[in-house]
């Protein structure tokens, strides 16, 4: 053989030592994905309390009993809280900016994070079926949703509640245009309801509080009414930080369901609204906002078939409103792998019911902790 096909031979075919020497090289000096230093998670309400907490959430619960903190701290990673007065929206500007890994908020800006690129995976629920009211001063002559025609009323755009809200009215024959619209968050709604600035406003359980010191009635509750109108909140976690730290996700997720079931236990009904009562809303709004209302219902962390209508219900009126631009696509969206591993490792399988698209327990599924 021409000396030149003997070498070429030997560079095409290296001995098999070398080969395998070649490989123990290549993972002396690429190392596994380092864990993250800090886990940042992103709170869709400005919260309040020392330290700054939320209610209405089994991850409030993990949040006051430092869950996180203490799941991660012998790994030395620490765990960042972050609250958005501006809610929806702001934590969808951080997840932007990537200033954030994992973020709580409603349905709706979600759904237009989603339609605006955002790269992100929605893990599992923490807070389903949460109510909507309209609220009035106290002596006001409007008793109804009808009533509302012409009239000034806040409505905090972009958040779950915008989009119920204009669903209410249209159930009552009214769109949007119908009424005087004002944009304001929580606070400056309450501000103005108080000082008449509006004529009513719609908002969530934080709206007890000011009832309570007489200073608002409440006219319109989604309480008790079709499933359709109220609002869901979910945990997501951007993309690219789920493909770089699977493990870390998994253990944040399996404290999420620890909470959530602590949080569905009637047992702990009245500890779970003291524990909420940390951020400034009274022990008082929360049993107003539970009332006749099961926790295991309000507090599952299962993505089921109403989950997943709600949020398709979502994006078509979202389209529909001309509040996103694109139909967007959310099959592919819902990644369960985690909340299955805990549900698993937790012994959990079977302990929440699944409900159906419209909102009623489906057919099979587990009887209701309630019902046990």
């Amino acid at each position: 053989m021409h000396p030149f096909f003997a070498n070429l031979r030997r560079w095409a075919a290296p001995p098999l030592a070398l080969v395998f020497a070649l490989a123990l090289t290549a993972a002396a000096v690429s190392p596994a994905q380092a864990a993250p230093d800090t886990i940042r998670i992103g709170v869709a309400t400005a919260g309040g309390g020392d330290p700054v907490t939320w209610g209405g959430s089994p991850g409030g619960v993990a949040r006051v009993n430092n869950w996180l903190e203490d799941e991660f701290k012998a790994s030395g990673i620490k765990v960042e809280w972050l609250f958005f007065k501006g809610a929806g929206p702001a934590v969808n500007e951080a997840l932007s900016n990537k200033q954030i890994d994992f973020a709580y908020q409603g349905d709706l800006p979600q759904i237009v994070g989603r339609s605006n690129g955002l790269k992100t995976k929605l893990l599992l629920v923490s807070g389903a079926r949460n109510n909507l009211y309209l609220v009035a001063p106290p002596k006001s002559d409007i008793k109804s949703i009808k009533d509302l025609k012409d009239r000034t009323v806040s409505i905090f755009r972009g958040t779950n509640g915008h989009l119920v809200a204009i669903n209410v009215l249209a159930a009552n024959g009214l769109a949007e245009r119908d009424i005087k619209g004002v944009n304001l968050d929580t606070g400056s709604a309450q501000a103005a309801l108080v000082s008449n600035g509006v004529d009513a406003a719609f908002g969530g359980y934080e709206w007890f509080k000011v009832r309570d010191q007489g200073l608002a009635k409440v006219v319109y509750s989604t309480q008790g009414q079709d499933p359709a109108f109220t609002r869901q909140a979910s945990l997501l976690v951007r993309s690219e930080f789920e493909q770089a730290n699977p493990a870390e996700v998994q253990r944040v997720v399996d404290v999420f369901v620890r909470a959530a079931r602590w949080s569905s236990d009637e047992k702990n009904r009245d500890e779970l609204f003291r524990i909420w009562a940390r951020s400034g809303t009274p022990v008082a709004s929360w049993a107003a906002e539970f009332d006749q209302q099961q926790l295991a219902a309000r507090n599952s962390p299962l993505v089921d078939d109403f989950i997943i209508g709600r949020y398709k219900a979502v994006v078509a009126d979202a389209l529909k409103l001309k509040l996103i631009r694109r139909e967007v696509s959310i099959d592919d969206w819902f990644d369960t792998r985690y909340l299955k591993n805990a549900l698993k490792k937790q012994g959990l399988e079977n302990y929440w019911t699944a409900y159906d698209a419209k909102g009623n327990p489906k057919a099979g599924s587990a009887a209701s902790v309630a019902a046990r």
